[in-house]
């Protein structure tokens, strides 16, 4: 039960940036004892993958903050939070992930079922987000982008923290988010139809 609550929670945060949950992961795994990684996901704690993680991390904080390019950031990146969520959900649960050295044993082992669960629960994220930054944007004249993101990156964190140190909090963050989204997505209607209004 806690290890899938540890693999969505890593899921659903790679959805919202595809890299915090895996630096994260990557420095539990190398300075935490608590935290051991799968042996096929080891490479995570590596120096140099930690390195290019934070600074594709730091690409994707500024490129997210800024209208329109946050849009075409969300097209490009849409190959990699899925397969990052893939990456996490495999880590992040302790379900044994085969290493692909022989097809035939990776499917016949399940060792793919984590991945697979992980990649879909990053790409219903990911696509949520991608639809909904557009008209925020449209709705606050680009003043959202960079204040929507922040809370973006910041959930993304939280929801990585608490799947390694509180499982169960998982739940409570996912309402919250969930929440957040149906919220902002209500406001921005708002002001499209007030601004509409003034027009007539």
């Amino acid at each position: 039960m806690f290890e899938i609550l540890t693999g969505t929670g890593l899921a659903v945060a790679a959805g919202l940036n595809a890299y915090i949950p895996l630096l994260v992961l990557g420095l539990a795994g190398r300075f935490l004892d608590f935290v051991e990684l799968p042996a096929a996901w080891a490479w995570l704690a590596n120096d140099w993958v930690l390195i290019i993680l934070g600074v594709l991390l730091v690409i994707e904080v500024a490129a997210d903050k800024i209208p329109v390019v946050d849009s075409v950031n969300d097209w490009i990146q849409t190959i990699v939070r899925p397969a990052a969520g893939g990456i996490a959900f495999g880590t992040g649960s302790t379900s044994e992930t085969a290493i692909v050295e022989d097809p035939a044993a990776f499917f016949s082992s399940n060792g793919w079922v984590p991945i697979v669960v992980g990649i879909l629960l990053a790409l219903i994220t990911h696509v949520i987000k991608t639809a909904s930054r557009p008209a925020l944007n449209a709705a606050t004249a680009g003043v959202a982008a960079p204040v929507v993101s922040t809370l973006e990156d910041f959930s993304s964190i939280i929801l990585s923290v608490l799947a390694l140190l509180l499982p169960v909090l998982v739940i409570v963050a996912l309402g919250g988010l969930v929440m957040g989204f149906v919220v902002l997505l209500r406001r921005s209607r708002r002001r499209r139809a007030e601004q509409r209004a003034l027009r007539v």
